[in-house]
């Protein structure tokens, strides 16, 4: 008995060791791969691609960029979680990370299989519509509609998307008749909205906003505290309605398993990125708040986001029937 509990121990040292020893020598010029689970185009896709540049540089090796999509987020969340705890596989994670298990409950990964690094950058939700809508603010069309008694249809980038729990808060604060339309990504809710198949969706600044100054689609609100960029799209607590606040936030989850050392390094690696002139510049024409949270931070940040989202998802029965 005593042999077996002597080389338990020294099997575990062992591996401690191999661990340390691979954090020491990580990254050994393999790839890193940040899988976005949305399509192209949207905001987690673009800030994802533009870190990946600047981290690779701080690193001293290639970062690829690998669209999964599907079901909200599940798909490139279960890959993830199913990948090798090397530190070589990144999941490009938002909001629906931290929810997606509070929704459905059959997801095909635990919330323990993955792990915050680090905090990419919090980016403005705008809610939009389609020119043509007469209302110029969201207080507006909550008024039309109430007074036509039609249904709105919002669209949103899947079940539990950012998109998806900005029409949620919505339908709890005005009380309009409206129903959720899923789509796979940002781009795609967005490009609903400016073809007239959907009447209004929210997305991040980094989509609307050029579509906004292009004339295809009309701001309603941002849903953040500010958008320094846009002075004259009026907050939702500006237009009455303070409890639709949400963020389009980004952040790199790991394995599970996956040596602190290693998550540490690249905890470090985003934090040097998110303060280069490339990646400044880039964030300040649409508002974006760079991430400049250590992982204990970031840790805390996605704990306390999915508790007050969990209120959301029981008050607006978010989960399916």
């Amino acid at each position: 008995m005593q042999r077996r509990h002597v080389l338990a121990l020294a099997l575990a040292a062992a591996t401690a060791c191999s661990f340390n020893a691979q954090a020491a020598e990580w990254p050994t010029g393999k790839p890193i791969t940040i899988v976005v689970p949305f399509a192209p185009g949207g905001a987690n896709d673009l800030i994802a691609r533009l870190y990946a540049k600047e981290i690779g540089q701080e690193l001293k090796t290639n970062v690829i960029v690998e669209n999964r999509p599907g079901a909200g987020a599940v798909v490139g969340t279960a890959y993830v979680a199913r990948s090798k705890p090397d530190g070589y596989t990144y999941l490009a994670a938002s909001n629906g990370t931290v929810t997606n298990t509070l929704i459905r409950s059959d997801q095909p990964y635990k919330d323990s299989d993955i792990e915050p690094v680090a905090m990419l950058a919090i980016v403005p939700s705008i809610i939009v519509t389609n020119p043509s809508n007469p209302a110029n603010n969201l207080k507006e069309v909550v008024e039309n509609a109430k007074k036509s008694g039609r249904t709105i249809n919002f669209s949103t980038a899947g079940m539990g998307s950012t998109p998806d729990f900005v029409g949620a808060m919505v339908k709890l604060e005005t009380g309009m008749k409206m129903e959720t339309i899923p789509y796979k990504s940002g781009a795609e809710n967005v490009a609903a909205v400016v073809g007239g198949q959907t009447d209004m969706t929210s997305e991040a600044s980094m989509v609307t906003l050029p579509l906004v100054k292009a004339g295809k689609l009309k701001a309603l609100a941002t849903t953040w505290d500010h958008l320094d960029s846009a002075p004259d799209i009026k907050t939702t607590a500006e237009l009455g309605f303070p409890n639709i606040r949400i963020g389009h936030w980004e952040g790199l989850y790991v394995r599970a398993g996956t040596p602190a050392a290693i998550m540490d390094k690249m905890n470090a690696a985003v934090l040097k990125a998110s303060q280069s002139p490339t990646i400044l510049d880039a964030l300040k024409a649409y508002s974006v708040t760079p991430g400049t949270m250590t992982r204990p931070v970031f840790i805390k940040f996605t704990q306390d986001e999915r508790a007050r989202l969990g209120k959301v998802v029981k008050a607006a029965k978010m989960q399916p029937d």
